[in-house]
């Protein structure tokens, strides 16, 4: 008996450390966003300092509090922050609005409640400093997760583990390796599924703006 004890021990030890690739420390950062249809907390990834320095900025001189949600598409992402329009013309950007070197790690990859950076089409694929999403994504086959590997034209091959979290958590694994994640959603993930919810227009656009306010929390997040 104590050895079928010490077993299942064990067993729970692993899971409970292999919930998450991504290392968590005292030195977290984390930020809440608001919208009419509820809240959630995010945690900014120390792994991408770049996009972590750069969104704590934008939300201490609050920036992102005078754009919205303007892209929602469900099974897939809701992005806000500044639209793709703004790069467009690159000669009228503003002082924040630049482009970052991507951050990419094996270990962070867009499960749904990530957050990653938008851009254009650069060969770098260096990231629009003022444009950022949230995946909503779907649960995935096997067999759509090998036709996912095939086409990367980087060869990437996608972990046994993460294959397990898109295949019952979801998310965009055709992302991966293409757009910077920078962090994840720890608290109010069920804000989601109400923002994929809203009406939208034929562009995607929601038929009514949802407009965000980001806050930096000055406590560590509590653990869910």
């Amino acid at each position: 008996m104590k050895i079928l004890v010490k077993y299942w021990f064990i067993l729970l030890i692993f899971s409970v450390t292999t919930q998450s690739a991504v290392s968590q420390s005292k030195n977290d950062r984390y930020v809440k966003i608001t919208t009419r249809y509820g809240e959630c907390i995010v945690r900014l990834y120390n792994e991408t300092p770049i996009h972590k320095d750069n969104f704590l900025k934008l939300v201490k001189v609050k920036y992102f509090d005078k754009t919205t949600f303007n892209r929602v598409i469900k099974e897939f992402v809701i992005q806000g922050g500044d639209t793709d329009a703004q790069y467009v013309n690159k000669e009228t950007l503003g002082p924040l609005q630049k482009w970052l070197p991507a951050e990419f790690h094996d270990s962070l990859f867009h499960k749904r409640g990530v957050l990653a950076m938008g851009r254009d089409d650069n060969r770098e694929k260096a990231s629009f400093s003022t444009q950022f999403y949230i995946v909503d994504g779907k649960t995935w086959t096997d067999k759509e997760l090998d036709e996912v590997e095939k086409k990367a034209l980087s060869g990437y091959k996608i972990p046994a583990r993460q294959r397990e979290i898109y295949k019952t958590i979801g998310g965009t694994p055709f992302l991966d390796h293409n757009y910077t994640v920078f962090g994840e959603i720890v608290k109010g993930s069920e804000l989601i599924d109400k923002l994929v919810a809203v009406k939208i227009s034929k562009d995607d656009s929601p038929a009514e703006p949802i407009e965000m306010k980001i806050t930096v929390l000055r406590k560590p997040a509590p653990r869910n």
